[in-house]
């Protein structure tokens, strides 16, 4: 998932566009070295340098190119694009999907039940993925959990209420490369994963279902986030902690890496070499996985990454991507190929990539979790924003797919920026706490229950997370409209976490949000999964089915008028974006002098503006900046200086 590469937008300015993050160029350019390194066992080069770093691809091949024929086209490795295709299985349907994540690639803030056992432990028996919890309990122990696990997590039951709700239509199975290539020590520890994915196909097909196999981890981290089997950039810093005494703390969310790639170098910002070995192990995963199952009625198609980060060198992913391509269009035909777009959903990155190629899909995750607090309103405004950079990529590359989208608009989900850490400065508001659930796959699952008479536990990360006597933290609730001062209300910044009795007004937001994400995502792309399909603690904000269950997302249909019309009124210009009046005049100068500098714009006036006449001039400013920029997903706040009315 998600954890995402928000992680370095929050360091952006909150009105800066939420789904698109400032990088640097990363090294993808020029052809590669055959320079071996000297330091390492496996099969490395020099990285490319950054000096064409970006570049389009070129869209007509080599006239020397014969291309490769396959069954229903021609594709030209010369360009990365295809010809005669002859569409024997358009992209005509819509995807209304969940992902079944937590499942078979572990993640702490989804399943905690599986690691509360690793609360208060040191750093020689502390699990914080699934590569830690495979070498702390090692094969036999960790494979004895994990089949419970396996077991309880997904079951038939959950997949035909699924099916049965008439809202979902396709299933994205997040899986793990060691599960076909094991390394590591994952070795022993996974054993068996396999044929609970092959029964869940079968149930799939059953309950007649599609499933998009998306491969979630990769060797050595492509994202550095735990969801990606291995967290990397990680140090523990216990030796340092003299004060309080025999404290077991860490860092990782500073010193962020990720080598699947190859060696990347945080003060360059850049890859030092590549590693061969990885990218061909991720390959043959590719092929292992076609060769199983190309002839399953129920597999849609296949992501072979998931969530590449922003910094992975451009060109080299899209080398991988095309090779990738190939091997499974030559088995398997039908498959649908969806790519992740490494957080950088721009035409400029993706246009004209795999022109004319059969069956190819870009997938982007758009999450409002990691946004700043502010207003229904904004997060309203911000979903149907979207939809008008889906239709510029839906016209400039193809098919778009929201592989991962949630209802959350805070951060408060325990461990959602990683076990017993978080980002610095979140969550931005204080969260509502309830009692830990129960572990669902049993009550002999060692750590639980949660002892209630405890506070927080270590290990200790950057940020704070975790239970605590027994209450962990989950999404906050929202007040009703009348105790909000309208849609456009401030209140929601005094605003208890939870709401009082009679106040809550949770279920008409989070339905009204839904409407108008569906809305954007399916009325303008071809479609989504949401994320996730459940979780072990109740927050429906991030649980399809829980979702379900409140009335939040309509069981049946989601192509009535109520969604297809949900954003009529941010469609139409209904509402501006002016200075908050309620801001000192040095918030409301920062923000426009950030509105300006952005676009060019002179701000040496602005020191000359006082009382209503700054006031009035920032109505104008932020409105503008707004309305040009609210299709990449800029925010009405600036800072604080701006709000939607």
């Amino acid at each position: 998932m998600i954890l995402r590469h928000l992680a370095l937008a929050a360091a952006l300015l909150l009105s800066a566009p939420s789904s698109v993050v400032a990088t640097k160029p990363t090294a993808d350019a020029s052809d590669e070295m055959n320079v071996s390194s000297s330091s390492t066992t496996t099969a490395t080069t020099a990285a490319p340098t950054d000096a064409d770093s970006d570049s389009p691809t070129p869209n007509e091949p080599d006239p020397l190119d014969p291309g490769l024929k396959f069954k229903h086209f021609t594709a030209f490795s010369s360009s990365h694009t295809c010809s005669s295709d002859s569409h024997a299985l358009p992209f005509n349907n819509q995807i209304r999907g969940v992902n079944l994540g937590g499942w078979m690639v572990l993640e702490p803030w989804i399943t905690p039940s599986l690691f509360y056992q690793f609360l208060g432990k040191d750093e020689f028996s502390v699990a914080m993925d699934h590569y830690s919890f495979c070498e702390v309990l090692g094969p036999e122990e960790g494979n004895r959990q994990l089949r419970r696990h396996w077991e309880s997590w997904v079951t038939e039951d959950i997949v035909k209420e699924l099916a049965g709700s008439g809202a979902v239509n396709s299933l994205r199975v997040p899986v793990g490369d060691f599960m076909f290539e094991p390394y590591g020590p994952y070795v022993g520890c996974t054993d068996g994963a396999i044929e609970y994915l092959d029964t869940l196909l079968d149930w799939a097909h059953a309950y007649g279902l599609s499933v998009l196999l998306d491969v979630h981890t990769q060797k050595d981290s492509q994202n550095g986030f735990d969801n990606s089997g291995q967290s990397l950039g990680f140090q523990w810093t216990s030796g340092l902690s003299t004060y309080p005494r025999d404290l077991t703390t860490f860092q990782h969310w500073p010193i962020r890496s990720a080598n699947w790639f190859g060696e990347f170098d945080p003060k360059a910002i850049n890859y030092t070499s590549i590693n061969h070995d990885n990218i061909e192990h991720s390959l043959k995963v590719i092929e292992q996985l076609v060769d199983r199952y190309h002839d399953h009625p129920s597999v849609l198609g296949v992501e072979p990454v998931n969530e590449p980060w922003e910094l992975t060198p451009l060109k080299l992913l899209k080398k991988f991507y095309w090779d990738a391509y190939l091997i499974v269009k030559e088995k398997a035909p039908y498959w649908k190929f969806i790519m992740h777009d490494s957080f950088r959903f721009t035409p400029e990155t993706w246009g004209g990539f795999m022109k004319g190629c059969p069956d190819r899909a870009l997938d982007t995750h758009i999450y409002q979790a990691w946004m700043d607090p502010s207003s229904r309103l904004t997060f309203y405004n911000n979903a149907c924003a979207q939809k008008k950079q889906i239709a510029l990529m839906e016209r400039e590359f193809g098919p778009v797919i929201v592989g991962e989208w949630s209802l959350a608009t805070d951060n408060c989900a325990m461990w959602l920026n990683g076990f017993n850490d978080n980002l610095p400065g979140f969550p931005r508001s204080p969260c509502k706490y309830i009692p830990c659930s129960a572990p669902y796959m049993g009550e002999d699952q060692p750590g639980t229950p949660v002892d209630i008479g405890k506070p927080v536990q270590g290990p200790y990360g950057t940020g704070m997370s975790g239970p605590s006597f027994g209450l962990c933290p989950v999404d906050r609730d929202w007040m009703t409209e009348r105790y909000n001062h309208g849609e456009g209300g401030m209140s929601w910044v005094s605003s208890p976490p939870e709401a009082p009795r009679g106040r809550d007004g949770t279920d008409e937001v989070m339905s009204l949000l839904a409407a108008k994400k569906i809305s954007a995502f399916s009325g303008i792309g071809h479609g989504f999964y949401f994320w996730n399909f459940r979780t072990d603690l109740y927050n429906p904000q991030w649980s399809y089915m829980l979702a379900l269950e409140r009335g939040w997302i309509p069981k049946g249909d989601l192509n009535d008028d109520r969604i297809i019309n949900s954003c009529h009124r941010e469609d139409e210009g209904a509402f501006v974006c002016g200075a908050n009046r309620d801001a000192p005049e040095d918030t409301i100068r920062n923000g426009m002098e950030y509105a300006l500098g952005e676009e060019g714009k002179s701000t040496t006036y602005l020191s000359k503006l006082h009382d209503d006449d700054l006031y009035d001039e920032a109505d104008t400013v932020f409105n503008e900046f707004w309305g040009a920029h609210r299709a990449q997903g800029a925010t009405c706040d600036f800072g604080g200086a701006a709000m939607l009315a």
